[in-house]
């Protein structure tokens, strides 16, 4: 039965919508059974949903949680995995999520060294370029091994390493660290991917997703 709790009676039924979809991936099917609504009013109000960023599709075409939600709980898991990962390389971390055929940094811990790589959270950085850009794209050679390396692809001097933070099989975000060549070496996968790799595996673990 479709029942308002508070007399706002279309909020009520998106909320329950996205309350389902917190335990999970659901096909439309199992999203009518779980909010007792409707097949037509599920499917409209999933795909309204779907044009804030509320709610997404995975490649089977069930209904998950939006990259919205799902940005802001990222944020909160990644920051103490990045912080560690600040710490055992000594270079700047960040965390990336794609957008609009850009990546955004949402989170950027920064260096403890004066020469450091510096990029603000919010900064939108070509898609095209660096190590994050590989993996937020999709690179097959990347995600088979894990991780991507760049080396002065998007600014002269700095290289990179970034790990994918994966959610139900999909790539969501890129974890990286970045820093000037001097100290990251021309191949910096061989001094961080491992550090890189793991903290992405903790921010997957933080959301509940490992």
């Amino acid at each position: 039965m479709e029942r308002s709790v508070n007399g706002v009676g279309v909020l009520d039924k998106a909320v329950a919508i996205l309350d389902a979809l917190e335990q999970g991936p659901l096909a439309l099917a199992d999203l009518v059974a779980a909010t007792g609504l409707s097949r037509a009013t599920a499917h409209r109000l999933a795909s309204a949903l779907a044009g804030h960023d509320l709610v997404a599709r995975d490649d089977s075409g069930r209904f998950v949680l939006g990259p919205r939600l799902v940005r802001r709980s990222l944020e909160d898991a990644a920051r103490p995995a990045l912080a560690a990962l600040r710490d055992a390389t000594g270079e700047s971390a960040q965390l990336y999520v794609p957008r609009n055929g850009s990546r955004l940094c949402v989170v950027s811990l920064e260096s403890p060294h004066s020469l450091r790589t510096i990029v603000p959270a919010g900064a939108v950085l070509p898609l095209g370029q660096g190590s994050a850009g590989t993996v937020l794209r999709g690179e097959p050679a990347a995600l088979r091994r894990g991780w991507a390396q760049s080396v002065e692809e998007r600014e002269p001097g700095v290289a990179s390493v970034s790990a994918p933070v994966r959610h139900d099989g999909a790539v969501v975000a890129a974890v990286s660290v970045s820093g000037p060549i001097e100290r990251t070496t021309r191949s910096p996968g061989r001094r961080y991917a491992g550090a890189v790799t793991a903290a992405a595996c903790q921010v997957e673990s933080a959301m509940g997703w490992g």
